[in-house]
């Protein structure tokens, strides 16, 4: 027997997939700011129309499979609690499409937001960064948008979960940058090739053990190794900090993002002298140290 709804278009379903939303009071911190961004990206995924145009669709008269397919996502977005993401198999940081599943985080990272200035003017010749190191890849995203950035360079992706590095190497075949973004299993530093970077990214597990307790349902889908950094957070960021040194060319930098955790950041290295970078959301997410001010320390 063939089910039957009472909805019939795009626009009906929109409507319905936003009282839905809100009202189970759902968290949207994995690409959409609002109930209204994700059910819109929701629906124009499962009908597999183009991610950017909804209007000339809204009133599109849709088949009852399609219907039954658009709510069968919305239940799922609802009950589970799941992120989009792991529902779409798939993740935007900036103009960059990724495959994501539940063995990385959904990426998200302000970072992203400072590769296409290309860290000036702490990176004086971009085009000389031969050797990029990105600890704590995930599914490899910003290690392949430095690739895209920094023409120049091979970067290394290094995670300590081989499930994430699975991810990374799908999302790397996807880019065609084998052999310029190579995915190394280590913890830190551990298994890295002894050689001198021009630049090292990061952006590590961070969350404080109280914030930790406090996650959304939709944050304890992500793995929880990725998130968790300890009492303060810094757990990671410090081992980081430590072994960089050693790592960096004379003129290499680090740099390093600890999101809403500024306050325990300068508490353990804030006598180093962080540069902290602005992004969309001001000062407090993304540090920087030179090579010089590691040295020193």
């Amino acid at each position: 027997m063939t089910t039957t709804t009472p909805f019939s278009t795009p626009r009906d379903l929109l409507r319905y997939a936003v009282t839905r939303f809100n009202s189970a009071k759902l968290f949207f911190g994995h690409g959409s700011a609002e109930a209204l961004d994700e059910a819109a990206y929701l629906i124009l995924h499962t009908l597999k129309l183009p991610l950017d145009k909804l209007e000339p669709f809204l009133d599109a008269k849709l088949l009852n499979d399609e219907v039954l397919q658009v709510l069968s996502v919305i239940e799922r977005r609802v009950n589970e609690r799941v992120p989009a993401a792991y529902i779409t198999r798939e993740a935007w940081l900036g103009s960059y499409n990724f495959y994501v599943d539940e063995r990385v985080l959904v990426p998200r990272s302000f970072i992203a937001e400072l590769i296409p200035q290309l860290f000036s003017p702490w990176i004086a010749d971009a085009e000389g960064v031969e050797n990029v190191l990105e600890l704590c890849t995930g599914s490899g995203c910003l290690a392949i948008m430095m690739a895209d950035a920094f023409p120049n360079a091979v970067v290394d992706a290094v995670d300590i979960s081989k499930d994430a590095l699975a991810v990374a190497e799908h999302n790397i075949r996807e880019y065609k940058l084998e052999g310029r973004v190579n995915p190394i299993e280590s913890d830190l530093y551990e298994n890295v090739p002894f050689k001198k970077y021009d630049l090292i990214i990061t952006n590590p597990p961070y969350v404080n053990a109280e914030s930790m307790r406090k996650l959304p349902p939709e944050y304890l889908r992500e793995p929880q190794i990725a998130l968790a950094g300890g009492d303060d957070g810094m757990d990671l960021v410090r081992k980081i900090i430590s072994g960089a040194a050693q790592r960096l060319t004379p003129e290499g930098v680090l740099v390093v993002e600890i999101g809403n955790e500024r306050e325990y950041a300068e508490a353990a290295f804030g006598a180093l002298g962080l540069t902290w970078l602005t992004t969309s959301i001001g000062d407090d997410a993304v540090f920087l140290l030179t090579a010089e001010q590691l040295q020193a320390a």
